[in-house]
């Protein structure tokens, strides 16, 4: 086995264990965290409907009109920053932070900065 498929599964067998402990419900939804190789992407979900009530990412030409050639990190945290302005939008303050199975530091921790930053709690 390679070690990219190694390290995915053992992502993966991390998320698992820790949606089996946290869901999303309407009053405190789950903010979700996926980092690829080149972008961040998360999401506002109530798990009790099924529903994605808010959702921004790095890919987005709004972000990256905004940060143009910055750092990752830099991306990330303005990845964050617009998810709490949309989530604030549909009346979201308070979430649940699932960072997906990732580290919580360099990208993931930014975005959660950001999002703090812009009133989410967490």
């Amino acid at each position: 086995m390679s070690r990219n498929t190694h390290r995915s599964h053992a992502r993966l067998k991390r998320h698992r264990r820790v949606r089996n402990k946290i869901s999303g419900t309407a009053q405190r939804p789950r903010l979700n965290v996926f980092r690829s190789s080149d972008h961040i992407y998360a999401q506002v979900i109530d798990d009790q409907c099924g529903h994605t009530l808010a959702a921004a990412s790095s890919y987005e030409k709004e972000v990256r009109d905004q940060v143009g050639q910055e750092k990752p990190v830099d991306r990330a945290r303005k990845v964050g920053e617009l998810l709490a302005e949309r989530a604030m939008a549909q009346g979201v303050t308070d979430v649940i932070f699932d960072r997906g199975g990732f580290q919580f530091h360099g990208r993931v921790k930014a975005l959660a900065e950001g999002s703090r930053s812009k009133g989410l709690r967490f």
